[in-house]
């Protein structure tokens, strides 16, 4: 089904893709591809956003609904501005709220130039018939070459769709009878590249029938991060209410695997509804505490102090000349000028972090711990260090026992340390970064926290979900270790589901050229929720790790690691934190020190 309305306007899309800007020319008739590719926004011809006061004047969906302007801006999603989502820059419409902002996929050609790790597309299906199941369709990238390969694009429903995977939710519809409250949803949907070849244009997919519509409001390129290493990771695991912090400053502790001679830091504001606004940011080098070696150095966002980031949207600080040590603990500081009530959360950070007082301002420059009077337990906004040079990463993607919970706090016990230290005393293999992705309570195939509002569940959405934004776009990652699954056979999910699941995020991640790496799943009889029938489920989906017919690079067998020889169902006592479930210091050491380095290099 297509509700075509031909438009023509010079423009272009940031976020470092080069667009071609031709003069004015009509767009493609429906249904016939451009015979030559043309900026996006010149093929839009779809108005799906409306101001509140004339809520008739968009027809998104061909039934008269559309997006509200005021919900957009709410959101930090104005008009021209660029939205980082997975590593991508893509800029929301220009046009939005005045004229056609979008195209109705139906193999039109979009020029767009260069080399990236993947494509980024900014987009939403819709139906005239209600909320519908969604709209898919096969494309094309063409390179500069030549050649072309197919993509396949999906984009959930605007009103249906899942609310772990959307870029941004909107708490309302407008309709010409008026505006009526109902979730909208946009989404960031990625699709690989072939790795070092030039791209010329993209092909959108054809029109995927009469029952739905594929909008696409933007495309970009991810940029390789040619010359960084991921030194440190956390994920986001839910949403939670805070204070209000007033005026205050964060200050977050946090350990290096790679060390290099400059840094960056990522802040994303994931799961939100509202902007935040960033007042200042440094980092430095711990003493103790809350206490700087020396005087934190600052950090800026695109030549500014500070930054507002969108909601849902992420953001990479300018590249500093700060000297990253290996194995060192950081103090990452972060002025919160206005009111915050709600924050985007790692919970389980088994590390002490730091707060001033509400209304004590910008402590980002103390060196001294004076300021900081209060302490978290979280990492709030911040998810991401990286360091200039080094070979690139490992991520470790994982539940409770991969985020170290049951491991000594402030002491960097989790067995994703352990490996860090062990590949950077050794010269047998690259000293590959260490990016712990453990969520506690995390599951593969379902969402704990549902993906939108304030909840006290911080177990994360899916790693289905997830995968994207923790994995494939973090820098520099080479190889994934994949030791998760406990808590899906824990509360009920069937071998087969488990191993369907894990079947997907290994195919997904060897499609973006990752090495992966299976790790059998530890015991834990005498835990509540592990059964007797979890114990069998268990077996399986071992049995299947350890013989994955190709799924999986390499196998850990964590499980025999860890296992009690005499009662293989239950964690060897001496590794045992004593809940039965998670080892402690002992067996995320064992864990580690298990791990054949060889087995990480592909």
């Amino acid at each position: 089904m297509r509700v075509a309305r031909p438009w023509a306007a010079a423009g272009t899309i940031a976020g470092g893709v080069t667009l071609a800007l031709l003069a004015p020319s009509p767009a493609a008739p429906a249904g016939v591809p451009a015979h030559k590719p043309l900026p996006l926004e010149r093929l839009f011809d779809n108005r799906a956003v409306s101001d509140d006061t004339r809520p008739g004047d968009a027809d998104f969906d061909g039934a008269g609904a559309s997006l509200s302007a005021q919900d957009l801006g709410a959101a930090g999603w104005t008009p021209g501005r660029d939205i980082a989502l997975d590593a991508a820059r893509l800029t929301w419409p220009r046009s939005a709220g005045a004229r056609p902002d979008n195209v109705i996929a139906d193999g039109q050609a979009v020029r767009l130039r260069g080399r990236g790790e993947a494509l980024t597309f900014l987009v939403a299906s819709s139906s005239p018939n209600g909320p519908g199941a969604g709209a898919s369709g096969v494309g094309a990238v063409r390179y500069r070459d030549g050649s072309s390969r197919p993509y396949t694009l999906s984009a959930p429903d605007w009103r249906a769709g899942p609310a772990a995977t959307k870029a941004v939710g909107l708490p309302h519809l407008n309709t010409a009878a008026g505006q009526r409250q109902e979730t909208a949803r946009l989404y960031a949907v990625t699709v690989p590249l072939e790795r070092g070849r030039e791209v010329a244009s993209v092909v959108l997919p054809r029109d995927p029938g009469p029952a739905a519509d594929l909008h696409v409001f933007a495309a970009a390129l991810r940029r390789p991060a040619y010359g960084w290493t991921g030194s440190w990771a956390a994920s986001t695991a839910g949403y939670t209410k805070v204070g209000p912090w007033t005026d205050q400053t964060l200050r977050l502790v946090v350990h290096t695997s790679a060390g290099g001679p400059g840094t960056r830091i990522r802040l994303e504001n994931t799961f939100a509804a509202s902007p935040v606004r960033i007042g200042r940011a440094t980092v430095a080098l711990q003493a103790s505490g809350a206490s700087a070696q020396s005087a934190p150095v600052p950090l800026t966002f695109g030549g500014r102090p500070g930054t507002v980031i969108p909601a849902g949207a992420q953001a990479f600080s300018d590249p500093v000349d700060f000297p990253v040590p290996a194995d060192a603990n950081l103090l990452v500081s972060i002025h919160l000028p206005d009111p915050v009530e709600a924050v985007p959360v790692h919970s389980q950070a088994t590390q002490r972090s730091y707060l001033s007082a509400a209304g004590s301002g910008d402590r980002t420059g103390d060196a001294g711990a004076e300021s900081f009077t209060g302490t978290l337990t979280t990492w709030p906004f911040l998810t991401g260090i990286d360091v200039r040079g080094g070979p690139g990463s490992v991520v470790a993607l994982g539940d409770s026992i991969t985020d170290g919970t049951k491991s000594t706090n402030d002491a960097n016990r989790r067995w994703p340390d352990v490996l860090s230290r062990r590949l950077l005393g050794q010269s047998e293999v690259p000293a590959y970064g260490v990016l712990n992705a453990g969520i506690s309570a995390n599951r593969v195939v379902a969402d704990r926290y549902p993906g939108e509002g304030v909840s006290t569940d911080t177990g994360g959405v899916s790693t289905r979900h997830r995968l994207e934004r923790d994995v494939l776009a973090q820098t520099g990652a080479r190889t994934v270790v994949v030791f998760q699954g406990i808590n899906d056979l824990r509360w009920g999910s069937s071998a087969e589901e488990l191993i369907a699941g894990l079947r997907s995020v290994a195919a997904r991640m060897r499609e973006r050229g990752l090495r992966v790496v299976g790790a059998t799943i530890a015991p834990c009889e005498g835990e509540s929720l592990c059964t007797a029938d979890a114990e069998v489920r268990r077996s399986a989906v071992n049995a299947f790790i350890r013989d994955s017919g190709g799924v999986f690079d390499a196998v850990l067998d964590f499980d025999a690691v860890v296992r009690d020889p005499e009662h293989p169902a239950r964690i060897l006592p001496a590794y045992d934190s004593g809940d039965h479930l998670h080892p402690g210091d002992a067996g995320l050491r064992a864990l580690a020190d298990s791990i054949d380095l060889r087995k990480l290099v592909g």
